[in-house]
């Protein structure tokens, strides 16, 4: 996740506040503000006097020349740093995050901020909004925190369902309100996860939970922001997992409880377009997974030739991370 600071020197309380109600990670202040802003709500200060000090934490420069990449590159080893070009030419950006992390750029439009954020094609570590705007402020930590690029989702096909005994299976539940065609991707292995739907739909078991995804068991990949993986037994709340929908749209979904309870498991296997895959899910009518068309498909009534949607990839996943490496999964 990408983090997103607000300049507010010269002070201006409402854009505090707005930073506040949009997600911003910090707020620029002046020294003599940084206790006004914790009388405000919860938000990391950058300041001389604040949680961030410029000078030990964090430095501003502007790039002029070849030798001002240098001195960056090198102080960005240790700190965090705002960069400023003066006339916002994109290569001396690149030529930075090249070499370096702990960039963080000036932006003072929506337009800039999405260039900053996709130069390289991972964009730079963090954003500082400039406009004191409330309104383009609101849009720019939106852009930068909740829009995430599409992922291709492919068509598998149910070639067989057992029921697999019991195990202990997780409950995420999420602080955002999921619809019809929404959920998680969760896998058996890293090279294909499949789309589980969340519990928005009426069913005559029990109340829709339109926040809850029944995942799966312990052991599974399930996929967080940034193209990560986690097994679902590590997270916790105020972790994220990468809510998607069946047409790839994806957007980061803060988890607000976990529940793991011993149930018995169905192993359902299917084909994709690298060949046989898996996923283990809970035996009950009202875990479902996705449709080609967003339709929510219950997993008890699934035979051979449905099909359903999943994220496949090459294998291979280091403590969460993709690898290049020679690993087989079954």
């Amino acid at each position: 996740m990408k983090e997103i600071w607000v300049n507010v020197d010269p002070w201006k309380k409402d854009l505090v506040t707005t930073a506040l109600e949009a997600g911003a990670d910090a707020v620029i202040v002046p020294p003599d503000k940084v206790q006004g802003v914790k009388e405000l709500g919860l938000i990391k200060t950058v300041s001389d006097k604040g949680d961030l000090r410029w000078g030990k934490d964090v430095t501003r420069m502007e790039i002029q020349s070849a030798e001002d990449e240098e001195k960056i590159v090198k102080i960005s080893k240790e700190r965090k740093v705002v960069v400023k070009t003066s006339d916002w030419t994109i290569i001396p950006l690149e030529n930075l995050l090249a070499r370096a992390g702990n960039i963080f750029v000036e932006v003072a439009t929506l337009d800039e901020a999405k260039t900053a954020l996709g130069i390289l094609e991972k964009g730079v570590d963090g954003l500082v909004i400039q406009d004191p705007d409330s309104a383009k402020v609101r849009d720019i930590i939106k852009e930068a925190k909740f829009s995430q690029e599409n992922l291709e989702l492919s068509e598998l096909e149910i070639t067989a369902v057992h029921p697999a005994g019991m195990g202990d299976r997780v409950c995420v539940d999420t602080c955002t309100m999921m619809k019809e065609g929404e959920g998680v991707l969760v896998g058996n292995s890293s090279r294909c996860l499949f789309l589980i739907h969340s519990e928005s739909i009426e069913n005559p078991y029990v109340a829709p939970r339109p926040f809850r995804v029944n995942a799966g068991p312990v052991h599974a990949y399930v996929m967080v922001p940034e193209g990560k993986t986690k097994y679902l037994s590590e997270l916790k709340a105020g972790d994220s997992v990468m809510g998607i929908d069946f047409q790839g749209q994806t957007a980061p979904l803060l988890v607000g409880r976990v529940k793991i309870e011993r149930r018995p498991l169905l192993l359902i296997e299917a084909k994709g377009p690298q060949g046989q895959v898996s996923v283990i899910v809970q035996n009950a009518e009202t875990i479902r997974m996705v449709g080609p068309e967003g339709e929510a498909l219950s997993v008890v009534r699934f035979k051979p030739g449905d099909r359903i949607l999943g994220y496949v990839e090459e294998a291979g996943r280091h403590f969460g991370h993709k690898i290049k490496e020679t690993i087989t999964e079954r």
